[in-house]
């Protein structure tokens, strides 16, 4: 048993803190919010994030940042990407272990600096014990207790196979792996895809694009992840193919409903209003892949429309045209 912390009460950060409860650890979930953590202690609910959902009695919820990270063995990066550097700079003013191994959770790529969140961790930590976990894997499933398969990436083969030990049960099982880039990247590119799946729901417009979609969209992934550092068969793993899958064909993905209304003629700055705090890490990483692919003279065909659509104003029906009249090449 370990004392673990999960910074971030959102929908993810509070399903995988359910699930260490369930493996016996002593668990706390820190929110930054004082007054819904409160509501949350008093109904055992996270309805905003993670509705229908009875938090476990011996989670503890905590938003003093400092204190709720004191003496955990292992803390879990569950906050918005756009937010964690914030959070980061809470965060190291707590006295540090050196063997504390700091495990993310969140997908995406920071606006301005279009670095990972591995990138982030180390500008506002110094060298720490870092895992990245990631896979196809929603938190409406995970809290339920569904059969669900993550990897667990890390330079640090020690740090990841505890990783892998401390989470993982009969519901809950999880893979190693040493490629940190390519699992963060394979975990930020794939929403921008469910963007573009999304888009084609949205159009109605049947199995025979979307299929093309996903098979296009997990290859422009791999070269492009392959161009950055990562490892190509990475993507062909849970990290990417499998996370691509999953977010775009499930009407959990909160980036397939933001293209599937853009599909339907919506303006985005509508979408995400309507939205409320719900992230779209796929409208940030969107921006932030599209100056990447400038940078390494990647091609990246999906990426660009959906990067013109989201920020250009480009018509859907445009990007779909332009895609399918690209010249003629080999697969």
């Amino acid at each position: 048993m370990m004392k673990i912390t999960v910074i971030g009460d959102g929908g993810w950060g509070t399903a995988l803190a359910m699930n260490l409860v369930k493996n016996r650890h002593d668990v706390t979930l820190w929110g930054a919010f004082p007054d819904y953590l409160e509501k949350m202690r008093a109904t055992r609910r996270n309805e905003r994030f993670l509705p229908g959902v009875t938090l476990p009695e011996e989670l503890v919820l905590e938003s003093d940042l400092v204190r709720a990270v004191e003496n955990s063995a292992v803390c879990v990066l569950a906050t918005p990407t756009q937010f964690l550097r914030g959070v980061l700079k809470k965060f190291a003013l707590a006295p540090v272990s050196k063997e504390r191994i700091i495990v993310n959770v969140a997908k995406g790529i920071e606006i301005d600096t279009w670095f990972r969140i591995s990138e982030i961790v180390r500008q506002e930590l110094g060298e720490v014990r870092f895992v990245t976990l990631s896979g196809p894997s929603h938190a409406e499933e995970v809290s339920r207790g569904v059969p669900t398969l993550v990897t667990a990436a890390s330079t640090d083969a020690e740090a990841a196979r505890l990783v892998q030990n401390a989470f993982m049960n009969e519901n809950f099982r999880i893979y190693t792996s040493g490629d940190v880039v390519g699992v963060e990247l394979g975990g930020a590119f794939k929403n921008v895809m469910a963007i573009a799946a999304g888009v084609i729901d949205g159009m109605k417009l049947g199995d025979n694009p979307k299929a093309a979609l996903m098979t296009r969209g997990i290859s422009e992934m791999g070269k492009f992840g392959e161009a950055l550092g990562g490892c190509a068969a990475t993507f062909s793993g849970l990290s990417g193919i499998g996370d691509l899958i999953v977010t775009c064909t499930s009407g959990h993905s909160r980036n397939r409903h933001v293209g599937e209304e853009l599909g339907r003629g919506r303006k985005l700055d509508d979408i995400l209003r309507e939205m409320g705090m719900s992230v779209a890490e796929g409208v940030w990483t969107a921006k932030g892949a599209y100056a990447l692919a400038r940078k390494v003279g990647a091609d990246t065909p999906i990426i660009d429309e959906i990067y013109r659509l989201l920020y250009e104003g480009r018509d859907v029906r445009e990007s779909i045209r332009s895609l399918m009249t690209r010249a003629a090449t080999s697969e």
